[in-house]
């Protein structure tokens, strides 16, 4: 009970004082998560969409997979990226091997699943009568679609909070990409597994304590949208 007392305190402190070394590491991980949710949106939600809207052979095998990757293991993601990137992969000539670059990569692929079955899941659950409402209305093909996303924005922004939430919290591929590097690639979670095997359980709780302030900080905001939308 001492051990967490002591370091809650010590963890307030690093905050309220605002220590460079937690605003460096807040930073990276920040950076690196926010690219990657954006790529992973761009890549999820449109594929979520067409595979929601279109009926086709494998519809079902083609959820199954998405269902099953949404809970792939870091750590398998780690170790197929860094066979591809490390010196003597594929892409060892890119030079992306312990980079925040490294990290974004592991992190698309972890985010994209999530967020395309989120948005499958929220598109397929809308009333079927509003696509053929906006049809027999006139509307064109895109603005079909722009009605339909409109429709499914609260399921789609949850889908991309989930991805978020997702990549921002990942440990076991960004110390495998990124090598945890101090000022470089060191990210929220890999620094509190370091900090927490050398014992500064104040430091690690520092973190601990930014990383739930930014999740809540996150959700408190969609609920405040959704309620004013509704």
């Amino acid at each position: 009970m001492y051990i967490i007392a002591e370091g809650l305190k010590k963890a307030l402190e690093l905050i309220f004082t605002l220590d460079p070394e937690i605003l460096e590491i807040v930073l990276v991980s920040l950076k690196v998560s926010l690219i990657a949710t954006l790529l992973a949106t761009l890549i999820g939600v449109p594929f979520g969409f067409i595979i929601a809207v279109n009926e086709f052979k494998g519809k079902r095998i083609v959820t199954i997979i998405l269902n099953t990757l949404m809970a792939l293991p870091t750590v398998v993601v780690g170790l197929t990226v860094y066979a591809f990137i490390s010196r003597l992969g594929p892409l060892g000539s890119f030079g992306l091997l312990f980079s925040p670059s490294a990290i974004i990569i592991g992190d698309l692929i972890l985010g994209t699943p999530i967020i395309t079955a989120f948005t499958l899941s929220a598109v397929q659950g809308l009333d079927q009568r509003i696509r053929m409402t906006a049809v027999t209305l006139g509307a064109s093909k895109s603005q079909v679609i722009m009605t339909i996303l409109a429709e499914a924005r609260f399921g789609v922004f949850a889908a991309i909070i989930a991805g978020f939430g997702r990549v921002i919290a990942e440990v076991g591929s960004a110390i495998m990409l990124g090598g945890n590097i101090k000022g470089y690639s060191r990210t929220i979670t890999t620094a509190i597994a370091l900090e927490t095997s050398k014992g500064e359980f104040g430091f690690g709780f520092a973190l601990g304590i930014i990383l739930l302030t930014v999740a809540l900080s996150i959700n408190v905001l969609f609920h405040h949208f959704q309620r004013k939308q509704a």
